[in-house]
C-alpha cells in the first residue's frame, strides 16, 4: 500500500485533477472531486476512487462506505447519477435528476400528504428514505442539485441500509466536499419562460492540507404552458475541511436552500367515480387546455426553507482501519396555501371546478450522530471489507395549517361560477386565475406535534471466500420510539409507540471473469407508525380515525417488507461500460388494512415483481450512454375489508418505463446528444380507476468548448411540446408536465 506522501507525488505529476487511486478507506470517501484543471498545470490532486469520473457517466464505487465492496460486486441493483449526467441534461432539481433513472415516478401532494419530492422505487413510496450524505433527510422540500456531487439510487428492501421504510429503496445525495488545489466555476443560465439561473463553486487551498469550498445558487424560471406558475429559490453551501491527505480530517459545512414559488393546482379529471358514463372504467383529466390554471395568483404560495448544519471528524487508526464521527442538525420548514381543483361532488363534467384551498405550516427538526468504523481484515484465508456503526437521532416536528374562508364544493351548484361563489368556482374551459377573491386565511396556531427518538447498531461486511465467490451481510437494529400529540381541537390526545426493528441483508456473488458478476440476495425492510412525522403520505398513522375508518391504529406494529433478487453486472468495452441486469420480488405479507368492522389489522398483502435492465458509460471514446428499462407487475393481493381492489396494481407503478440519456463527440470542441424518455399508464388510486395516459418525452442538448476556460450548453427539453401528465393524485386531480423549454448555459472555468 503507498504511503500517502507517494501519493501527493503522484497528484502533483498528474495533469488533471480526477482519478487518483485511493490509498485508505477514509480518503477515498471524503475527499471532494474537483473539476479538471482547464490549463493542466500541476496541483495537489485528491485522493479518490478510481473511476468515479474518468468513465463519464459510469460509476465503479459507492460513495457511501456502508457499501463494502465496488458496485460490480454488490448484489443489489444501485443506479449512480454523476455529476457529468446532471449537468449534460441541465437537471437543476433531485426530482429532475432522478428522470433519468427507468422506474421511478412520483407521487402528488395535497394538504395532509404535504407538497415536495415524493418518488417511487419499485411502487412504492420513498419520500421518507432520502439520505443526504448517508444520514436521513425527513423534510418535505424541494431539494437542489446545485451543491450535489451525485445521486445513488438504491433499489429494494434496504432497512439494513437507513433502518425504518425503504420498501422499495432509498435515495443517497452526496454532497459536495472541499479538495485538496484551488478550483473554480461559474454557471450563467438564460433562457425561455424567464429561466435565469447562476450557480459558482469555488475552492480554495489556504494551507497545506486545508481547503474551503463554497457554492451558491440563484434561480428563477416560470414553466412552460403553465402560465401563472413560476419558481424562485436562491441557497449557500459553504465547507471547510482541515487535514486534508492527513491521517485525522475534520469537515464542517452548512447549507441552506430558500424558495419561493406560486404552486401548480393541476388539472382536474372529468368524471368522478359516481357520475361517470356506463362503460367508462378508467378515469382520465379532463381535456382542457393546457395552459388553464385553476388556481389564484393572489392567494396561493408556497415558501419553504432548509438547514443542514454537519461536523464531520475522521480518523485512519492503521491504513487499512478508520473511525469517524458525524454529527448533524436539520431545520425545514414548509408554508403553502395551494388550490386544488377538487371535483368531489361532480362539479367538473357541468364546467365547473370547486378551488379547494389545501394547507400547510409545518416544521421539522433532527438532531443525528453516527459513529462509524471501516476497513479491512483477514480472518484465516477470509478477506473482510466491513462497516460497522452507531446511529442516534432524534427528530421533531410540528405540523399546523391555514384557516381559508371558502365554502364547500356545494357551493358551485348553489351559486354557480365567478362572483356569485365568491370566486370559489370557477369555469372548467375559461379559469381567471386573477380573479378577486376576497376571503379570510389566518394560521391555525394548532399544531398536531411528533417527536421519534431511534437508537441504531449496524453492520456490514463483503467475505472475499475465494476470488470467485464473495458473501455480502448487513444487519441493523433499530430501537425506534415515537410520540404523537394531536391539536387542542382534536383533545391534545397523546400516542406513544415503542418499536424493535431487525433488519438484515445477505447476497451471494459469482464472479464467472473479473469484469462481471452473477449474483442472488434477500434483503428486509420495515415501516413503523409515524415513520414520516407527518411529512408525508403514511400507511402506518399513529392518528386514530385516519381516513374516517380505524381506531386501534397505534396498537398495530411495523409493517414487513422483504426484496429477492436475482442479477448480473458486467464491465465492458475495457471498463468503460457497465451493463446490469436484475430479476426481483418484493413481498408486504403484513400490510395494514382496514377490516369490516373498522379496525385496521396488519393482515394485507402487497407483491411487485420485475425486471430492470441498466446501461452505463463510454460506447466509444467519444459515445457515452446512461439509462435502462424497468418492467413492474404489482398486485394488491389482500386489500382488507375492500376486496374489490384485490388483484389491482399498485398507484404509481408503471408497467414499463425506458430512458436513454446519449451524447456523441463530433468534434473535439463539439457535443451533441440527447434523451429519451418512456413512462406507460399510471393510476392514481388502489381502485384502478383514476389515471393519467402513457407517454413519451424527448430532450436535446449540443454543447461547445470554446476554450480550455470557456464553454457554452443548449438544453431543450420536453422537444416536441408533448402534453403529458407526470403525477397522478388518488382523486381529484393530476399533475401537467411542462410544454417545451430551452436554455443556455455559459460556464467559465480554471
Amino acid at each position: 500500500m503507498k504511503s500517502r506522501a507517494d501519493e501527493l507525488k503522484l497528484g502533483k505529476l498528474s495533469t488533471t485533477l480526477c482519478s487518483v487511486l485511493a490509498a485508505g478507506p477514509a480518503l477515498a470517501q471524503t475527499t471532494g472531486t474537483p473539476p479538471p484543471s482547464p490549463d493542466g498545470e500541476s496541483q495537489l490532486a485528491p485522493i479518490q476512487v478510481s473511476g468515479q469520473t474518468e468513465n463519464g457517466f459510469k460509476t465503479d464505487h459507492s460513495s457511501d462506505i456502508r457499501f463494502t465492496a465496488p458496485l460490480i460486486d454488490t448484489p443489489k441493483s444501485v443506479s449512480v447519477i454523476p455529476q457529468e449526467l446532471i449537468q449534460s441534461t441541465g437537471a437543476a432539481t433531485l426530482t429532475e435528476a432522478l428522470r433519468t433513472v427507468p422506474g421511478i415516478t412520483f407521487g402528488a401532494g395535497e394538504g395532509g400528504n404535504p407538497l415536495g419530492d415524493r418518488p417511487f422505487l419499485r411502487g412504492y413510496d420513498t419520500q421518507g428514505s432520502i439520505f443526504v450524505d448517508g444520514m436521513r433527510d425527513i423534510g418535505a422540500t424541494t431539494r437542489e442539485v446545485f451543491n450535489t456531487e451525485r445521486i445513488e439510487v438504491i433499489k429494494g428492501s434496504d432497512g439494513a441500509f437507513g433502518g425504518r421504510g425503504g420498501p422499495g429503496g432509498s435515495i443517497n445525495i452526496t454532497s459536495k466536499t472541499p479538495h485538496l488545489g484551488n478550483s473554480a466555476e461559474g454557471n450563467v443560465g438564460l433562457g425561455s419562460d424567464s429561466y435565469r439561473r447562476f450557480t459558482a463553486d469555488g475552492n480554495w487551498q489556504f494551507a497545506d492540507h486545508a481547503a474551503f469550498r463554497l457554492n451558491v445558487l440563484s434561480h428563477n424560471n416560470d414553466v412552460a404552458g403553465r402560465d401563472e406558475v413560476n419558481n424562485s429559490r436562491w441557497g449557500v453551501a459553504p465547507s471547510i475541511a482541515f487535514g486534508l491527505g492527513t491521517p485525522t480530517r475534520v469537515t464542517a459545512s452548512y447549507y441552506h436552500l430558500d424558495t419561493d414559488d406560486l404552486p401548480d393546482s393541476g388539472i382536474p379529471y372529468f368524471y368522478t367515480t359516481t357520475n361517470k358514463p356506463a362503460g367508462v372504467n378508467t378515469l382520465y383529466p379532463a381535456d382542457v387546455n393546457r395552459h388553464n390554471f385553476y388556481g389564484l395568483v393572489d392567494r396561493d404560495f408556497r415558501k419553504t426553507q432548509s438547514d443542514i448544519g454537519t461536523v464531520r471528524i475522521e480518523h485512519d487508526i492503521t491504513p487499512a482501519l478508520t473511525i469517524r464521527n458525524t454529527t448533524r442538525y436539520t431545520k425545514a420548514s414548509q408554508d403553502y396555501i395551494v388550490t386544488q381543483p377538487d371535483d368531489s361532488q361532480g362539479n367538473v363534467a357541468n364546467g365547473m371546478v370547486w378551488r379547494r384551498a389545501n394547507t400547510r405550516a409545518s416544521d421539522v427538526w433532527s438532531l443525528a450522530n453516527q459513529t462509524e468504523l471501516y476497513g479491512e481484515f483477514h480472518t484465516g484465508f477470509l478477506k473482510h471489507n466491513f462497516a460497522t456503526g452507531l446511529e442516534l437521532s432524534r427528530e421533531t416536528a410540528a405540523n399546523d395549517s391555514y384557516a381559508v374562508a371558502a365554502a364547500t364544493g356545494a357551493i358551485c351548484r348553489t351559486a354557480g361560477i365567478g362572483a356569485p361563489s365568491g370566486y370559489n368556482c370557477t369555469s372548467l374551459w375559461n379559469p381567471n386565475p386573477n380573479d378577486p377573491w376576497a376571503g379570510t386565511v389566518r394560521r391555525n396556531e394548532d399544531p398536531s406535534r411528533q417527536r421519534t427518538t431511534t437508537k441504531a447498531l449496524y453492520a456490514f461486511d463483503t467475505i472475499e471466500i475465494t476470488p470467485r465467490w464473495l458473501a455480502n451481510v448487513g444487519l441493523r437494529v433499530d430501537d425506534y420510539s415515537t410520540r404523537f400529540t394531536n391539536t387542542a381541537a382534536n383533545g391534545g390526545t397523546q400516542i406513544d409507540r415503542d418499536d424493535t426493528l431487525f433488519n438484515y441483508q445477505f447476497g451471494l456473488v459469482f464472479k464467472p471473469a473479473s469484469n462481471g458478476s452473477v449474483y442472488a440476495s434477500i434483503a428486509t425492510s420495515s415501516t413503523p407508525a409515524g415513520a414520516l412525522l407527518g411529512q408525508g403520505s403514511e400507511t402506518q398513522s399513529l392518528t386514530p380515525g385516519r381516513g374516517g375508518v380505524g381506531v386501534n391504529a397505534a396498537q398495530l406494529g411495523p409493517e414487513k417488507n422483504r426484496s429477492i433478487e436475482v442479477g448480473t453486472k458486467w464491465d465492458v468495452l475495457d471498463k468503460r461500460l457497465s451493463l446490469t441486469g436484475a430479476l426481483f420480488q418484493i413481498d408486504t405479507t403484513n400490510a395494514r388494512v382496514t377490516l369490516p368492522n373498522n379496525e385496521y389489522a396488519m393482515v394485507g398483502g402487497k407483491r411487485v415483481q420485475g425486471l430492470e435492465l441498466g446501461v452505463a458509460g463510454k460506447l466509444t471514446n467519444k459515445w457515452q450512454v446512461f439509462g435502462g428499462y424497468t418492467y413492474l407487475h404489482s398486485e394488491l393481493r389482500d386489500n382488507g375489508k375492500t376486496t374489490t381492489d384485490n388483484g389491482h396494481e399498485f398507484p404509481n407503478t408503471p408497467r414499463n418505463s425506458l430512458s436513454l440519456w446519449t451524447t456523441y463527440d463530433v468534434l473535439p470542441q463539439f457535443t451533441i446528444g440527447g434523451g429519451a424518455f418512456y413512462m406507460s399508464q399510471v393510476f392514481g388510486d388502489t381502485a384502478n380507476v383514476h389515471a393519467v395516459p402513457s407517454y413519451w418525452r424527448f430532450d436535446a442538448t449540443a454543447r461547445y468548448r470554446i476554450n480550455k476556460h470557456f464553454d457554452v450548453q443548449l438544453n431543450v427539453q420536453n422537444l416536441f411540446n408533448r402534453t403529458y401528465f407526470d403525477q397522478a393524485y388518488p382523486t381529484h386531480y393530476a399533475s401537467i408536465a411542462p410544454g417545451r423549454s430551452a436554455f443556455v448555459t455559459m460556464t467559465a472555468r480554471y
